[in-house]
């Protein structure tokens, strides 16, 4: 008889928004159950956080360090087999460190570290422990940019010259917007390391790019500002890129784009056809040429690659958004978890979940974002090696 995966969760408790996100996330398909949590860094809200879950008290833990202990001692038929961290960034880290190493599987918020030095060391604990990993980069979860990763990989666009991607907030626009929780901790570099705008919603951007395009970031050139006064981290900022095969493009992002919602938007253009798409209209991808009528696909309508098909939920006509895209994720997570239980071979790039590789390269975009917005000189070799950042402005 098949059962439900045990999830356990730390962070996400009363007033935090990704939180309810990622459990409306696990709990879509019926195959995860929430069976224990520390929901917060206060003690009592903790426990309260819990209960309000219905939750066992005695499953409730006050510090994630007493969860994942007592986690581990229990029955393996009744302990939590992975959990997901969604705290503030400088936890991620010693969380999935801990975890790992007791047995239990991490799915992480991005990103999974507060350093590349975290990250890489994250993915030698992963390997030596036979760990699984995942990490929510969300947005590939969308049936239609599975689709547009297809036409990529298949040759459609021809060679790949340029790509533009940008995502833009105006939640952060103004002083007045710091009292938030969301905005407090990530305007502290103390707790979301060196960067607020791109290590927040830059790093997606750079995620879904390469995920869709199917080259990587060589050479960049940066240019971060904090707008609003008093403001030590970035809250806006544009990047210019070189790629693997040559081509060239555009990377901007921003949290003071007043009147912006979550306006992520993508173009990648090749030599034959181009496609773009946009997370406010999750549904619809464009494909251009210079000389055949400009085609809309439509989530749901016609045959699809293997991955999209997969990942659609729904008939045609019947919107599926930002929580089905995070369903995605955890769905092919709990496929994975299922396979290695069952000693098989899951396919990963029909079930894929982005993982520690994508981990190291967003906190590598992060800090070379950063070092090149410091730098004088044009252009940044892309790189990925210990302590790239000594120190931040």
């Amino acid at each position: 008889m098949m059962k439900k995966i045990r999830m356990g969760m730390v962070g996400g408790g009363q007033g935090a928004f990704i939180g309810a996100v990622h459990r409306i996330a696990a709990f879509l398909d019926g195959d995860i159950e929430l069976v224990c949590g520390a929901f917060s860094s206060d003690h009592q809200r903790s426990i309260e956080s819990g209960k309000s879950l219905y939750l066992p008290e005695q499953r409730c833990y006050a510090t994630y360090q007493e969860m994942l202990l007592s986690e581990a001692q229990l029955p393996a038929q009744e302990r939590m087999e992975f959990v997901v961290i969604v705290t503030p960034n400088h936890l991620h880290f010693p969380i999935a460190k801990m975890a790992i190493e007791l047995g239990f599987h991490v799915m992480s918020d991005k990103p999974a570290t507060i350093s590349l030095n975290e990250a890489l060391e994250l993915k030698t604990i992963i390997e030596n422990n036979d760990a699984l990993y995942g990490l929510t980069h969300t947005y590939t979860g969308y049936p239609l940019i599975k689709q547009a990763r297809h036409l990529v990989a298949q040759g459609d666009l021809g060679n790949i010259t340029k790509v533009v991607v940008e995502y833009s907030q105006g939640w952060l626009a103004s002083k007045e917007d710091e009292a938030s929780k969301q905005a407090s901790w990530r305007l502290d570099k103390t707790k979301s390391g060196i960067s607020c705008c791109m290590g927040d919603i830059g790093v997606h951007a750079a995620n879904l790019l390469e995920y869709v395009s199917g080259i990587t970031v060589t050479e960049l050139c940066a240019d971060l500002t904090s707008t609003v006064n008093g403001r030590t981290l970035d809250d806006d900022g544009t990047v210019l890129l070189k790629f693997s095969n040559g081509a060239k493009g555009v990377l901007l992002a921003s949290q003071i784009a007043l009147g912006d919602e979550n306006n992520l938007r993508l173009r990648v253009y090749g030599d034959k056809k181009s496609i773009e798409w946009s997370q406010l209209e999750p549904n619809t991808l464009w494909l251009k040429s210079s000389n055949e009528p400009t085609q809309m696909i439509r989530a749901g309508v016609g045959q699809m690659c293997d991955a999209a098909q997969q990942a659609l939920r729904t008939p045609a006509g019947h919107p599926e958004g930002y929580l089905e895209a995070f369903g995605n994720i955890y769905s092919n997570f709990v496929k994975q978890i299922r396979a290695k239980k069952a000693n098989l071979v899951c396919d990963n790039q029909l079930f894929d979940v982005p993982g520690i590789d994508e981990a190291i390269r967003g906190m590598a975009f992060i800090e070379n974002v950063v070092t090149a917005s410091q730098s004088n000189e044009k252009w940044q070799a892309f790189k990925i090696e210990q302590n790239l950042i000594l120190e931040s402005h």
